[in-house]
């Protein structure tokens, strides 16, 4: 039982809490006052919600320097990852991508290994900085013919944000087509479409653009539409005439009806993240993030995954000597109130090549927008009472 009673919530990176004001006030407003559907009504209220779906779209298309008209909303980072890759790959192609990939790219991948025969490269990254090599991709690339690479934007172990526009050159000059995953940095941060020029990016609405569960969205860049398949068809609210589903952006993607009250919260939450001062906010994420890893190097038997010299996400993962780290979470919890992440964090291959997974992974802190520096030193004095009670020195 929690002894304290305190909360103190450090897994922004699976998803953000607290969020912004207004967020759960508008979801109630719309489930309470209007209920329509996206597309779907003529009347008052449907055109709403419409309004809302298309201001939403236009707030996201802002966000990442892209047009409205190349953004589809999906279900989450997940649903837009595996939309893009099964609509896109197709039998023996070959695919480069990364050991630091989550399981929402692995398993695909995996899958349609399988089914369709696929070379899939691996690359690794470097245990130190937790940064891939953009010339392993150039010469990965100029090895054969490739489809596609998939890269995160930043892992989700160590948030270390990539080198990713120099891998998107290389790709682009071996005629290769580039997947960016980038649940972990949009809303945090910057990212630029029209200079990156990535062909594809999946995102989730409810981590850093702060918006509720159940959100996600898909970049597909302007003439990409036409090589990518539609997985889900269905009712779209135009051209119903059709027996096909639409070929364009955002029909290809939005089949059946969209999740109304998260698109809604998604709106609102854009609306407050786009009124503040985001250099501010990146800042203080920023800080917090290096208060906990400068105050944990200090303590007696905990180890950091990586050195964190290069721009992070706010990420922190440590594991702590002797100590399974879903056994760490448990007590962290339970007696102090502070809730982390544990375990693998559905990204395996990174605990393989930095030689935590025999010890169940690590434990994984992600301060959000909303976290104060004071909750971050409750949580290391919290840690460091953990490690006194395990007798750890």
């Amino acid at each position: 039982m929690n002894t304290s009673s305190q909360r103190i919530y450090l897994d922004n990176a699976a998803t953000s809490y607290p969020k912004p004001p207004g967020v759960a006030e508008a979801v109630t407003d719309y489930m309470v006052n209007n209920g329509a559907a996206f597309g779907r009504g003529s009347y008052r209220d449907g055109e709403i919600a419409s309004e809302i779906v298309t201001q939403c779209r236009q707030q996201v298309a802002r966000l990442l320097s892209a047009q409205a008209r190349e953004i589809a909303f999906t279900f989450n980072c997940t649903d837009s990852l595996n939309l893009l890759l099964r609509g896109l790959l197709q039998p023996n192609d070959r695919v480069v991508t990364s050991r630091l990939e989550h399981n929402s790219v692995l398993r695909p991948l995996n899958q349609l290994q399988q089914e369709l025969t696929l070379d899939v490269d691996y690359l690794s990254f470097d245990v130190s900085s937790g940064l891939i090599d953009p010339d392993a991709f150039r010469q990965s690339l100029a090895a054969r013919p490739t489809r596609l690479v998939v890269l995160n934007h930043a892992s989700n172990v160590t948030g270390v944000i990539q080198p990713v526009q120099e891998v998107i050159e290389h790709a682009h000059a071996a005629g290769a087509l580039v997947l960016l995953d980038a649940a972990q940095t949009t809303g945090h941060h910057e990212i630029c479409l029209s200079e990156l020029k990535a062909d594809f990016l999946a995102a989730a609405g409810h981590k850093g653009m702060l918006g509720p569960l159940g959100t996600g969205i898909v970049y597909v860049r302007s003439g990409r539409e036409e090589l990518l398949s539609p997985i889900r068809c269905g009712g779209t609210g135009t051209q119903s005439e059709s027996p096909q589903q639409p070929r364009d952006l955002p029909g290809l993607f939005e089949s059946g009806n969209m999740n109304m009250p998260g698109l809604v919260g998604l709106h609102a939450a854009l609306q407050w993240l786009q009124s503040q001062d985001r250099p501010l906010l990146a800042k203080n994420l920023a800080s917090c993030a290096a208060l906990l890893r400068s105050r944990l190097q200090d303590l007696p038997g905990v180890q950091l995954l990586t050195d964190g010299m290069q721009p992070n996400t706010g990420i922190v993962s440590f594991t702590i000597d002797g100590v399974d780290s879903r056994e760490a979470a448990t007590i962290l919890d339970s007696s102090f109130g502070v809730q982390c992440r544990a375990g693998f964090h559905c990204a395996p291959l990174v605990h393989q090549h930095l030689t935590t997974a025999e010890s169940g992974g690590s434990l994984r802190m992600s301060p959000g927008v909303f976290t104060t520096e004071d909750e971050i030193v409750a949580a290391v004095v919290a840690i460091e009472q953990l490690c006194d009670a395990f007798s750890i020195s």
